[in-house]
């Protein structure tokens, strides 16, 4: 028989597990993003330079 507290324990880990997964979604997202900026400045900086 699962108790209450037992219940609510699993919901915990349960919730715990989806949260450290968002967190790793959202930190390969950001990586992905910080290239993506860094190449935009790059490509920025080059073509501003074309122009003088």
């Amino acid at each position: 028989m699962i108790t209450a507290a037992a219940s609510r324990a699993e919901s915990r880990d349960e919730e715990l597990a989806r949260l450290r997964a968002e967190n790793g979604r959202l930190r390969k997202a950001e990586k992905e993003w910080e290239l993506e900026r860094d190449m935009l400045r790059k490509a920025a900086k080059y073509f501003a330079s074309m122009a003088v």
